[in-house]
């Protein structure tokens, strides 16, 4: 796959005019996303913001604000969601979707026993009823920046 023919850098190249939902956060690495498709609110996505198609390839700048990322996603879907924890999933499998992506999941204690651990990605493939809105998703989106914006004026 080319980076023409990829989703995410087709996303990329668009940057400036991303709605919420789309750009929820970056940095010159990485860029956090609400995913598409799913019925779970907060469900996101964080994906380099160059095109890279297996976790080895990362460069170390990269890898090395990985998991800050992570976990600072996790505290802003816990602090916006009220979730219990949160479940970081990289399989960059799907068709289209080859660009390295990492799932960042809210999981709640309602979440129906079905649907934890891998069988989360259920809801990821929602019918069209079920998915969480573009609205709902901006929405989300734009509590999640507070979040983050406010853990960035916290002391460590």
């Amino acid at each position: 796959m080319t980076t023409s023919e990829c989703y995410t850098c087709g996303m990329e190249a668009e940057f400036d005019a991303l709605p919420p939902r789309e750009r929820i956060a970056h940095d010159r690495h990485w860029r956090v996303a609400h995913a598409t498709g799913t019925s779970l609110p907060g469900w996101l996505v964080l994906l380099p913001r160059r095109h890279v198609t297996a976790v080895h390839d990362l460069t170390d700048a990269e890898a090395a604000v990985l998991g800050t990322w992570q976990v600072r996603l996790s505290r802003a879907l816990r602090a916006v969601t009220g979730c219990d924890k949160t479940y970081v999933v990289q399989f960059a499998e799907a068709e289209g979707f080859s660009h390295v992506h990492f799932h960042i999941v809210p999981r709640d204690g309602a979440l129906a026993p079905e649907h934890r651990g891998p069988g989360v990605f259920g809801l990821l493939r929602a019918p069209e009823p079920e998915r969480v809105t573009a609205a709902r998703a901006d929405r989300t989106a734009l509590a999640l920046r507070a979040g983050l914006a406010e853990q960035a004026g916290r002391p460590s």
